[in-house]
Formats: C-alpha cells, structure tokens, sequence
C-alpha cells in the first residue's frame, strides 16, 4: 500500500509540475493522523513558490481520487502535510492477506538477484567469545537475515585472527606448562591473559613471544604447528557452539593465515605503484591526505598487520565469493581503521572497494565494568547466555523454553538500539513480560498460538466490525518496516515496531472476546494474521519463537 501511496503522490506532484521533488510517504506520529503522512506540499512548495497549505489541498484531491476506495479520507494538516486514512476495505484486505500468505507475509523483492556477502562475529581464535562478539553476531545475523527477506541470496562469513601476537601469548603460556592437548576454551584463554601478562612484565618473555610469533608465521616447526592447530579447533568448537545457540551458522569460517601472504603481497604491489610507504622498516599507508588514519600495514618485523590481511581477505572473497555487495559488521572502536583499510582498497581495487560497507555496533555494557580478556577478567558470550538460561529457568525450568527465552531476551536488548548505539545491558529488565523486552513480544504471540488452539474450523459468526481494530492498522504496516529495516540496515526499526504490535494485540486479547463471539470468524483472522506477522518479524530478526512460555 505505501508503494501505491507514493505513486499517486509522485503523479499529483507532476501535474503541478514538481515531479522531482523529494518527498517521503511514512506513518504520522499518532494513529488519529491516519495511516500514512506525507510532506511533498511542503517539499515541492519550495521549488514551485506556492504557499504549501495551498498545495497540499490541490495534491490532497489528487491523491483521493488516484486512491478511490482504498481511502476513507485524505486531509491536510498543520503547515502542509497530507494524511491518509486507509477505507475499512483496504485495511480488511490487508489483514487477509497477513492470514492467508503465511511465512511468506512481509517478504520483499527489492533485492531480489543480489548476492550479498555478510562477514560478522570475527572472534579470534587462542581467545574466548566476549561480550562484543556477542553483539556483532547478534546485528550482523539479523541484518543478514532483514536482507534476505527483501529478496538477497545472503552468504555469512566469519574472520577470526589465528596467527599473530595474541597467538603466540597463548601459546607461549601452553608450552610453558607443557600442555600438549588443550581441551577448553577457558584454559587457551586463560593461557592467553598469562602470556599478555608475561609480555608486558618480563622481558625475556617479551623476547620469546616475538620469537615465537615468527615462527608461528613461518610454521616450520611441527610440534609448534600441531600445538597450534589443535588450539584453533578447540576455540572454534567454542565458538561454534555458542554461534548455534544464537541461531547463526556461517557458510565460510576464514582466518589470518588464509590472508596474510596475500596481504603482503598486495601491500608490496601497492608499495610499488606509490599506495604505500616506507617509514622506519615498515610499510604504512598514509591516510592523512585522503582523510583517514595512517596506518602500518607490515611491520618492520616483515609481518603482516590486521590491515593487510584484510586487503588479503577482499581478495580471497572475491575469488571463493560471487557478490554484489560485501558488509562488514564489527565494532565501532574499528571505525576508523576500517575507514583506511577501504580507503587503501580503493586505490588497489576500486570496484571491490565501492561496493563494501562497514556497519559498526556499540558496547554492550554489564554492571560488572570493564572487561579484558588480556587481563584475564573477561565476561565471555557463554558466561552471558549461561546466567540468562539460569535467570529464565527460575520461572520456567523446561530448557525447551528457558533457552529461546534467553536468546530472545539478549537479542532484544541489543537489537532494539540503532547499530552503533552503546547497551546497557539489565539481565532482569531484559527477561521481564511486562513490555520493552524480547520475552513480551514471544509471550504475545504465545498467546495468540493459544487462543487460536481452542478454535474450530467450522467457527461461527463471520460479522466484520463497523471499524478496524486498532491491531489491523498495525499489521498492515509491517511489509513497508521490514523492507525499510533492510533499506537502512537498521533492524531496531523492526524490533521498535513489533513492541508497538505486541501492545496492540494484547489491548485487543484483553478487551475483545473472540470465541463465541457475532464477529468471530472474523477475529480468529485478525489474530492469525498477528500470530503471522509477529512470528515473520521475529523470524527476521532472528530471536527464536517458543510454542509456549
């Protein structure tokens, strides 16, 4: 419907001879404004120099006449704006559709034939998953996810760090307690924040470590070598189980040691076409002249950085991974170097380059403070999901529903904040029924599932209201929301709007009796086309739909 508005905006706009203005159609502030707002009198009063009240009443009958029965009344408000109201038929037929499409309600075209490369999570290996890996799985998954509902085929790739200094700390400490077979993430990490330790406190450590990294790099030594790939199995069981309980699995799980050697060897061709620079022993790309970082991209140790190997990464993509469009969800403390290592991109491989985003994510912040996985105090993504499944389980102990409860309760938190946004995370708040929350919108449709049970097919009285409910207006919007979510890579424009539904539908489950009553038929579809819409966006977002709670 909102595709149908803009159309007859975008004719009523070229009749008064505007028709490239700028305007956009979206849903007013308040429900008494109607179904749809748009400011195209105001946007297009500028350029043709008419008073946009004025206007807006000219474009006001056009629109009402383009729109004839899907609209009830087209009104113009304030200083211009243009409010739609939808005709009870078009709102009826809406929530049809909402019941009858099933899954397929609020999946979109616009990307239809795109290849679309997702890299996120990017835990490095030799350490445990923390909190900001947590946060990158959890936006990257659902923004994945948002695309693919408009159309994408999506292919999800995670980039985890296996060699380098990090590496060859946690190494270090394993021989140094002559541990041969590690068997946990826990004691890697632990290993990790002693070795972190030992090399910023003795410098004869200090010297091994570097040594050790070398050597790593060079992967002559076998025991070394064995060691160190027994280790990467050992953190990527880890990973991938908590990658499991949070609803992802990646098509591609790729690491430094696939890149490096192609990182430098690009950096080395970029060298001598005057990309990059020599200063000191290393090689630097120097940003300052086009607006980024300058940053070391091999080491005076002749080491590959993070930034070559994600030079190297661009191009292995591209060779194992067709697409269209490549996004990178990390943190946003890596804004800025992302920003140099596109940059530098752009000079090697300008069409790879143009058509790679990085999408940054916040901090999600616990009571707790500050964490560091170097010092050995670190709250890891297992610790969170484990205290999350606890805190569920004491109101309901069956693990069946304390697990998707859990994962919906932290994925909530994290999604309904723009991406980028800072979270504080409240493990009570995040568990509570009582609205803001993951657990209220799986609730919501918990007992939409239910009411819906205890129906019939043969169910009575088929009598459509004299009004659409307030719930209908909702449903209708979600096709538009969903595709606006993956338009902006916003997923908390979905989670936002699916509070207001849960709301919705549970003033409507509290106020209108549905079995047995004259409107009955009718009802049963306005709660199927809810229990649809909410389970689709759900869905979309990846938090996990319990059957009962």
């Amino acid at each position: 419907m909102e595709e149908k508005i803009r159309t007859a905006v975008q004719d009523a706009l070229a009749h008064e001879g505007a028709g490239a203005a700028a305007f956009v159609v979206e849903r007013p502030g308040e429900a008494a404004h109607g179904d749809y707002t748009t400011n195209a009198a105001m946007v297009a009063a500028k350029q043709l120099g008419q008073n946009p009240r004025e206007l807006a009443d000219s474009l006001a009958r056009r629109i009402q006449d383009a729109l004839g029965a899907d609209v009830e009344r087209v009104s113009v408000a304030g200083p211009g704006f243009i409010n739609i109201t939808l005709s009870n038929a078009a709102v009826g037929f809406a929530i049809a559709e909402a019941d009858a499409q099933g899954e397929a309600w609020g999946k979109g075209s616009a990307l239809s034939g795109q290849r679309v490369s997702f890299e996120y999570s990017n835990p490095n290996a030799f350490k445990e998953m923390h909190v900001g890996h947590l946060m990158g799985t959890i936006v990257g998954e659902a923004l994945s996810r948002l695309l693919e509902n408009a159309g994408a085929k999506i292919i999800r790739d995670t980039f985890g760090g296996d060699v380098g200094p990090n590496v060859a700390k946690a190494l270090w400490a394993l021989k140094k307690d002559g541990v041969t077979e590690p068997d946990s993430a826990k004691q890697i990490g632990e290993a990790y924040a002693a070795g972190s330790k030992a090399y910023e406190d003795d410098a004869a450590a200090h010297e091994q470590i570097d040594a050790l990294n070398q050597d790593i790099y060079a992967g002559n030594d076998a025991a070394l070598m064995e060691l160190w790939q027994k280790g990467r199995e050992v953190s990527m069981r880890a990973f991938r189980h908590l990658w499991q309980r949070l609803g992802t699995k990646f098509d591609y799980e790729l690491f430094d040691s696939d890149t490096g050697e192609s990182g430098k060897r690009l950096v080395g061709d970029g060298l001598k076409k005057g990309i990059f620079k020599e200063s000191d022993g290393a090689i630097i790309y120097d940003g300052e002249e086009k607006g980024v970082h300058t940053m070391v991209f091999i080491t005076s140790h002749g080491t590959p950085t993070y930034e070559a190997k994600d030079l190297g990464l661009a191009f292995l993509r591209e060779e194992k991974i067709p697409n269209d469009r490549v996004i990178i969800v990390t943190g946003n403390e890596q804004t800025g170097r992302f920003k140099t290592v596109l940059a530098a991109l752009g000079e090697l491989a300008p069409n790879v380059a143009a058509k790679t985003e990085h999408v940054a994510t916040g901090f999600l912040r616990l009571t707790s403070g500050k964490m560091s996985s170097r010092e050995g105090n670190v709250i890891t993504g297992e610790d969170i999901m484990n205290d999350l499944v606890a805190r569920a389980s004491e109101k309901n102990p069956d693990p069946l529903i304390a697990e998707p409860v859990a994962v919906g309760a932290l994925k909530f938190m994290v999604l309904r904040q723009a991406p980028g946004q800072d979270i504080v995370f409240d493990p009570g708040k995040s568990l509570s029924l009582e609205g803001d929350s993951g657990p209220y919108l799986q609730y919501a449709l918990v007992r939409a599932a239910k009411l819906l049970s205890y129906s019939s097919e043969d169910a009575g009285g088929g009598e459509a209201p004299r009004e659409p409910y307030a719930v209908e207006r909702v449903i209708l919007h979600y096709p538009e929301v969903a595709a606006r979510a993956a338009r902006e890579l916003a997923p908390n424009l979905l989670a936002s709007y699916l509070l207001e539904l849960a709301s919705a539908w549970n003033a409507f489950y509290a106020s209108e009796q549905v079995l047995g009553s004259p409107e009955e038929e009718y009802k049963l579809r306005v709660a199927r086309a809810f229990a649809n819409t909410m389970a689709n966006g759900l869905h979309a977002l990846g938090i996990p739909a319990p059957e009962r709670m």
